[in-house]
């Protein structure tokens, strides 16, 4: 079985047989799996009328567990945007109803941000409409050849952001 990834690597190879190209086989396929899963992932939460960004927030919240509420800070570490786009993020949601702003009892300066019950209601539907679509996705890898692909993406995640 070849695919495009080869095709391209083999050109490369005899336009530049003085390079490795070995690396252009697993992170060509890294990109062109990322950008279908973007686009997989678009989908779903479209089917819940969710944006990617919005489903992070709201996933967020929902995995903190009751009372499923976190300061702006928290999400930002969680999702690893900058305050001003997490900003932008909470004042939409609000407007939307799917999450609740209030003062921090403990700290005047911060707020906390809580997952409303439509939110709750919205995020776990998507996040069931996600994995439905992800499964089918792995349908043609047995159990032992996710795991196996897990383990190694997982160690290069590792390797990438240890440093």
């Amino acid at each position: 079985m070849t695919d495009e990834v080869d095709a391209i690597a083999a050109a490369w190879l005899a336009e530049r047989p003085d390079l490795d190209v070995e690396p252009l086989h697993v992170l060509s396929r890294i990109s062109r799996l990322a950008q279908l899963l973007d686009a997989q992932r678009a989908q779903a939460f479209a089917k819940h009328d969710l944006a990617g960004h919005e489903f992070d927030v709201l996933a967020a919240l929902r995995r903190s567990g009751p009372p499923y509420e976190q300061t702006p800070g928290q999400l930002i570490e969680a999702t690893h945007v900058t305050s001003g786009t997490m900003t932008n993020r909470l004042d939409r949601l609000a407007e939307r109803t799917l999450i609740v702003r209030r003062p921090h009892p403990d700290d005047g300066r911060q707020s906390l941000v809580r997952l409303t019950t439509l939110g709750k209601r919205r995020v776990d539907a998507a996040l069931a409409e996600l994995l439905a679509s992800e499964r089918a996705l792995l349908a043609g890898l047995s159990p032992a050849q996710r795991r196996s692909l897990a383990a190694g993406l997982r160690r290069l995640l590792h390797t990438l952001t240890v440093q």
